[in-house]
């Protein structure tokens, strides 16, 4: 029953792309260096430790940054929450979107946050009344409204194609095709050389993308969510993984490769909002498979913090890694070069 929608949810990606293909539909400028960072496949690539990077490395470049993001699965979706101003964040996990607010104190002295459906007036407002001069457009990729200097497009080394169909029948947001519209590719979780090598030559086949660079998601360690005392060292002894996000074997092959003792996985829909009946059946399961502990992302904990855990609750902490990264910082300090 699912090919005839994916048929028509595809006819109207198409006839959107046309549209502004063709000049049918026009994106609206910020008038300042916009970055957007986006894919092509529902669920989790590495956007959000990508978004974070882009902001650092802006503000490095001496740019006052803000980054829009519609903010998904927040309580007044249609509303526009400044979740930070650079300074301090004035919003929580659920006014302001999981993402948006583990972005939000993550980057407290280097960039604001703003959630709005409306990405284009939010920057607008955010330029003149913030004096924000560079953006970074997160999950943007198809959000063509809103003109961008570089388009970065990420895919997935585990699962680049999404099951090769579009939604709802596969994971694809538009036909493969749309790699073409990217200024640059990066490659996230690209662990695996013959793996990535092979996705490469797929990936050119497709685009011929002008760079296509690779990246890999480094553990920087776990933090302590809760009071419970935990264990000095928690990697080797059994615990239980648990998350909702759009990838989560991403996290648990993650947890594997840097030798956590993983002897439970619970993986819930992406974006879950959690209640203490989850948080009390994650530790049972665990339990009964000898779990000491339990560990989750860092997306996932900000929704935490007023549960209770009856065994210490670790937070892997995570942050990307470029393999090419002068090539993507000469890309940007050229981008910043041009606007002045």
């Amino acid at each position: 029953m699912l090919h005839p929608v994916s048929a028509i949810y595809g006819a109207a990606v198409r006839a959107r792309l046309s549209a502004y293909s063709k000049g049918l539909l026009s994106p609206f400028s910020l008038g300042v260096p916009t970055i957007s960072v986006g894919n092509i496949t529902a669920g989790g690539t590495g956007k959000t430790p990508m978004v974070e990077w882009l902001c650092r490395k802006l503000s490095q470049e001496g740019r006052k940054v803000g980054v829009l993001t519609r903010g998904y699965r927040r309580d007044s979706p249609q509303s526009r929450v400044l979740v930070s101003d650079g300074i301090s964040v004035y919003a929580n996990a659920w006014e302001a979107g999981d993402e948006a607010f583990l972005l939000a104190e993550r980057l407290v002295g280097v960039a604001a946050v703003i959630s709005d459906a409306n990405r284009t007036a939010a920057g607008r407002w955010a330029r003149d009344e913030l004096g924000l001069n560079a953006f970074v457009l997160d999950d943007g990729f198809q959000h063509l409204q809103l003109s961008r200097d570089l388009d970065l497009l990420l895919i997935d080394a585990t699962d680049p194609w999404g099951g090769n169909s579009l939604l709802p029948l596969g994971r694809l947001r538009e036909p493969v095709s749309g790699l073409r519209r990217a200024d640059c590719i990066v490659i996230t979780r690209a662990e695996e050389p013959t793996t990535v090598n092979d996705l490469i030559t797929e990936i050119k086949a497709i685009s011929d993308a002008p760079r296509v660079l690779s990246s890999r998601m480094r553990v920087r360690g776990v933090e302590l969510l809760n009071e419970i005392g935990g264990l000095e060292d928690p990697r080797g002894k059994p615990m239980a993984a648990f998350c909702g996000i759009g990838n989560p074997n991403a996290f648990f092959n993650q947890l594997r490769r840097d030798n956590y003792n993983v002897v439970l996985t619970r993986a819930f829909p992406d974006h879950h909002r959690y209640n203490q009946a989850d948080i009390e059946a994650v530790v049972r399961e665990g339990r009964l498979r000898g779990a000491q502990s339990v560990v989750t992302t860092a997306k996932d904990a900000v929704k935490l913090r007023e549960l209770k855990f009856s065994v210490p609750c670790y937070v892997l902490e995570i942050e990307v890694e470029m393999e090419q990264e002068a090539t993507l910082v000469d890309l940007i300090r050229s981008l910043l070069s041009s606007s002045e």
